[in-house]
């Protein structure tokens, strides 16, 4: 199967449905009055974790996700159907980022975990809902809320607890398959492994984790060289590392030489990947310069615990396992920030302002925000019952006043979005 891990996606929320206008006319019941029910509910884009699902696969090739909309209400002040909800399913660990502003929307990391990435449009009410002593007999309604649109990028940053890292071919793949039941492609050249494989590794004492052997890295992976950065990200939610090490020297490379040139890469990628303990693994000391190397290795960095090992027999894996083990129960999960590499960064954010009004010159305002948008929208200023109910609701949220405080004048021209209006003196 192929393994996808980013994608891009257009995420449609439906739009809510349009609220009408009907009266109640049955013998016998006069004055019957606004009869005209609310619109349903716009469906949601909501994404939910899958644990039969290992890849994006699925996404790849869907330009468009869009929920339903809903119903428009119904005669007998009757509530129109909701828009049923679309459920898309990504894998374990995923991440829905925001592509207008890198912003993370959710991070997925529970299994049957669901998020809300693009919301349903708001129903638009019936004229039922406008009933008033002074106006009995409503002849307007509201059109329903448009769904949320948005433009996001899905990535795949898998769950595991463990890393291996180590150049290509210093035998991480053959690591996987002795401790776990994973049954990656193993052979004697560089880039076997072309995407991530994960096992489960039993410990003997009853603990367990979740390793992931990574595609080798090269000198200038944190760059986009070779295989390596393509796949640095999966390394980001794993607590604790596994340097493997080749000290056989068959393959031509100097064990010092690969042990800094691969902390390098570590070093040069976000999220802190050195921050993250790591445990030494000098492999295929069944070579005949291993014991030679390692010796110039420990000559080097005498203070480091390094773990003699042969992978292909299964020797000296023991004691990295049960070490690994220990510093789990002691390592917290790292956060996924980029902020200077160093834990969640908190900024204060102030409310922002319902509205804002702005001074274009001569005599011209203009008046803008979020919710004015939203009642703009679902007005029908064609309707002169609706027009006045749209500048209450301005002088209600305190527009007016802002206004003449800001020195908007009686005749200036006030324009929200394209349209332009006059501003007058308005009482209810």
């Amino acid at each position: 199967m192929q393994f996808i891990d980013q994608t891009t996606l257009t995420l449609k929320a439906g739009k809510g449905g349009d609220g009408i206008v009907a009266f109640r006319r049955e013998a016998h019941v006069p004055l019957g009055g606004p009869f005209g029910g609310d619109g349903g509910k716009g469906g949601s884009v909501i994404f939910e974790v899958d644990t039969h699902k290992s890849t994006l696969l699925d996404l790849r090739y869907q330009r468009l996700i869009a929920a339903q909309n809903g119903e428009n209400g119904k005669t007998k002040k009757m509530h129109g159907a909701d828009g049923l909800d679309k459920i898309v399913k990504v894998p374990l660990g995923t991440i829905v980022k925001d592509l207008s502003d890198g912003r993370i929307i959710a991070d997925l990391t529970h299994p049957g975990q669901r998020a809300v990435i693009a919301k349903g449009g708001n129903g638009g009410r019936g004229n039922f809902r406008f009933k008033t002593p002074r106006n009995p007999a409503p002849d307007f309604a509201e059109p329903g809320e448009e769904g949320q649109t948005l433009e996001v990028e899905v990535e795949l940053k898998l769950l595991a607890d463990v890393g291996l890292v180590g150049f290509p071919s210093v035998g991480k793949s053959t690591i996987l398959s002795v401790v776990s039941a994973a049954r990656p492609q193993i052979a004697d050249y560089p880039f076997t492994t072309l995407v991530p494989n994960l096992g489960v590794v039993s410990v003997g004492d009853g603990r367990s984790f979740v390793l992931a052997d990574m595609p080798g890295l090269i000198e200038g992976a944190s760059q986009g060289k070779g295989l390596g950065h393509e796949f640095l990200k999966h390394i980001e939610r794993t607590r604790v590392l596994i340097h493997v090490i080749d000290m056989s020297g068959e393959s031509g490379r100097n064990p010092v030489e690969d042990y800094e040139i691969i902390n390098n890469e570590l070093a040069s990628y976000k999220f802190g990947l050195m921050q993250r303990p790591q445990v030494i693994v000098a492999n295929k000391m069944d070579g005949d310069n291993a014991e030679e190397n390692l010796k110039a290795f420990k000559e080097k960095y005498p203070d480091l615990l390094v773990y003699p090992t042969t992978a292909l027999i299964a020797e000296g894996l023991k004691e990295v396992i049960y070490k690994v083990a220990d510093l789990l129960d002691v390592t917290a999960e790292f956060p996924l920030t980029e902020e200077d590499n160093v834990g969640v960064l908190y900024k204060y954010t102030p409310e922002p302002d319902p509205f804002t009004i702005r001074n274009l010159g001569n005599g011209q305002w203009s008046l803008e925000g979020d919710e004015i948008n939203k009642l703009f929208k679902r007005t029908d200023f064609e309707d002169e019952q609706q027009a006045l109910a749209f500048a209450l609701a301005l002088k209600r949220m305190g527009v007016d006043d802002a206004m003449r405080e800001k020195g908007v004048q009686p005749n200036d021209s006030v324009f929200i979005g394209d349209y332009v209006f006059e501003f007058t003196e308005f009482s209810e």
